[in-house]
């Protein structure tokens, strides 16, 4: 079994901003796959299905972003899930509007939730998905940026990085999994 996290934080008033592409992206892979969105356990939204011929658990924590790792860890505890097996997708300032890339591996960059998996999984040896969010105009906080909303005009290109994510899920992320059967 794999596991999916997405990070964001929890409550209508984070919905659709910058800080929740994770959830974001986890809500478009389940609708890709068919998979329900209904499911609770670990203190978080909690479902499994199928995606090419694996089984997946998808997870999005609804704790606030510092504290996302206590929920992927119980997770990964219960159901033997070990860290090569894990893949994060989470929002980065760093990286450019629309972009995602794949990583697995690192440090956590000054990323909170990562920071919390890091510290309640004591390992650095998962897969990510990093979707970029852009860094904020001179003068404004990257905590206000990450927790603004994208305009519509942002909106639509932060989508397209959205079948990028699934590209990534399946090619490289569930791939080595088919390589091993």
């Amino acid at each position: 079994m794999k596991l999916i996290a997405g990070l964001g934080n929890p409550g209508a008033e984070y919905e659709n901003t910058r800080h929740n592409a994770g959830f974001c992206a986890v809500n478009f892979l389940l609708k890709k796959y068919g998979i329900g969105d209904k499911g609770r356990a670990y203190g978080a939204v909690f479902v499994t299905g199928m995606v090419n011929k694996v089984e997946v658990a998808f997870i999005k924590p609804m704790k606030y972003m510092n504290l996302s790792g206590g929920p992927i860890r119980d997770a990964m505890d219960s159901l033997e899930i070990a860290p090569k097996d894990l893949l994060v997708i989470h929002d980065d300032i760093d990286i450019e509007l629309g972009r995602a890339l794949y990583k697995v591996s690192g440090g956590h960059a000054g990323h909170n939730g990562l920071r919390s998996i890091m510290g309640e999984i004591k390992s650095r040896d998962f897969h990510r998905i990093r979707l970029g969010v852009n860094r904020p105009d001179e003068g404004v906080s990257v905590t206000d940026h990450v927790l603004d909303r994208f305009s519509d005009e942002e909106r639509e290109v932060f989508l397209k990085s959205l079948s990028k994510c699934a590209e990534f899920v399946e090619n490289r992320f569930l791939a080595e999994e088919l390589i091993n059967e």
